[in-house]
């Protein structure tokens, strides 16, 4: 599987691996939760505190997990510190949003520009004029329009598919993630108990959702796809997708599956969207559809191309955006486009470069090999994945090629491995299926230090 990959994605399975000692993980798992409620007493305090005005205490419920969450004060470059005044690696730096690195020089001096002119208009502007030049050049799309989440980027690709098709039903990825859109929502990380087999998966739809008709089918699956398309398409507006999922760790496309879906969708008559939110830049210069090499008929962007300002957008074929134009669909926002926001698409515009980009990529490569290269030396059951400046640790000894696949892999490892980074100030995503992301403020010294840190716990695994 690994040597049919494209040179842009990496896969490196274990040569030799042994399974681990369960005792031993639960041992090291008990003792790394005791090293954590010591060394984050102020964290605590402050959960408690935040309890009061948010419901569990965080913005966001993905922030949220047990016991409590670190808090941080304070960041700059690819470094943070918490309200225990601890400094932390971050490995995380937003999902993306955070590609250039905290603080960027470049992202901070045109927000100052903007603070300087206005920061919110409500009317056209040759600075959201600008800045979607620069989207649609640098992502080959006809034509954008700004929104400010990667929610609201998936909801309105979705509902302008709809419309200009006039069909209703829509085909996602079962595991994959798009946002808090209810039909969206279907599927996303389903109970296995309730998803029907692996191969024509039941919709599990979320308490509270209001849906319509959405189909659920697994990634890297062409016969599941084409059977819904065959039995459906005179209903069906969208396919929507993440051409590499990265909601679920890192699970690449096969050999030709992407092509094979274009030609699917385009045969049938279904719009293909690309959710490029994780993706975008942090998959090269030009986005994860250029460097894979097919092309979508709407892409949804958000996260790396504001430089941590909120800012997101989708489009595509002017024919499809034209829905837009001619009133068959509204699509509204006070704050789309607002200047402060677009400074943010100007800096990144100009640091995300070919030579920028591809030093961050080939940091991240380096950390892969050398973490690949301790995977066999203590023969773990691990494998390591990576696309662009992305990559991640798989606590299995096969690929993983979709939901079930990752449904597979050993979480209470991952878990340990999670928490013992935490424990050693490196922070990466709570999810325990994320993936660790190279920013531009990420050096030599960055990349030893996540290199070592995986050393130390395969040390303790084998110990």
């Amino acid at each position: 599987m690994s040597s049919q990959l494209k040179p842009q994605t990496y896969r490196k399975l274990s040569s030799n691996s042994r399974p681990l000692d369960a005792s031993r993980v639960d041992k090291l798992l008990v003792a790394e939760w005791e090293r954590f409620a010591e060394s984050s007493f102020a964290s605590r305090i402050e959960f408690d505190l935040a309890l009061d005005s948010m419901p569990l205490g965080v913005p966001s419920s993905f922030q949220h997990w047990d016991p409590y969450p670190i808090s941080i004060v304070s960041a700059k470059g690819a470094w943070m510190t918490d309200v225990d005044g601890r400094e932390l690696l971050d490995l995380s730096m937003g999902f993306g949003a955070m590609l250039a690195g905290h603080l960027n020089p470049e992202v901070v001096a045109e927000a100052k520009s903007a603070l300087e002119t206005g920061t919110l208009f409500v009317t056209p502007s040759p600075i959201s004029r600008h800045a979607a030049e620069l989207i649609c050049k640098r992502f080959d799309v006809d034509q954008i329009r700004f929104a400010n989440s990667g929610t609201e980027a998936t909801m309105y690709a979705v509902r302008l598919a709809k419309v200009f098709s006039g069909k209703n039903g829509l085909v996602k990825i079962e595991g994959g993630y798009h946002g808090s859109y209810d039909p969206l929502t279907v599927s996303a990380k389903p109970d296995l108990q309730l998803a029907g087999p692996a191969d024509n998966p039941i919709p599990v739809v979320p308490a509270g959702a209001n849906v319509g008709e959405v189909y659920v089918v697994p990634f890297n699956n062409l016969d599941s796809l084409e059977r819904v398309f065959k039995n459906h398409a005179s209903s069906i507006a969208c396919f929507i997708m993440e051409p590499v999922l990265e909601n679920l760790a890192i699970v690449l496309p096969d050999d030709g599956y992407l092509a094979a879906v274009r030609a699917l969708c385009d045969q049938y008559g279904v719009i293909l969207i690309f959710d490029e939110v994780k993706t975008g830049l942090t998959a090269g210069p030009r986005g994860a559809a250029a460097r894979l090499g097919v092309k979508p008929d709407l892409i949804c962007l958000a996260k790396s191309i504001g430089g941590g300002l909120p800012l997101a957008a989708f489009g595509g074929k002017k024919e499809i955006m034209a829905a837009i134009a001619d009133g068959r669909f509204h699509h509204f926002g006070t704050f789309n486009a607002n200047p402060l926001a677009m400074a943010g698409v100007r800096a990144m515009d100009r640091v995300c470069t070919d030579e920028s980009l591809g030093k961050a990529e080939a940091l991240n490569f380096q950390a892969l090999d050398r973490i690949t290269d301790i995977i066999n030396e203590y023969e773990l059951p691990a494998h390591t994945v990576g696309f662009g400046i992305k990559g991640c640790i798989t606590w299995s000894i096969d690929p993983v090629r979709n939901y079930r696949d990752y449904k597979a892999t050993d979480f209470k490892v991952a878990e340990l491995s999670w928490l013992w980074s935490l424990n050693r100030g490196i922070i990466t995503p709570p999810g325990l299926d994320e993936q660790w992301l190279i920013s531009l403020a990420h050096e030599q010294k960055e990349i030893d230090i996540l290199v070592e840190d995986f050393r130390q716990i395969a040390v303790a695994l084998r110990a």
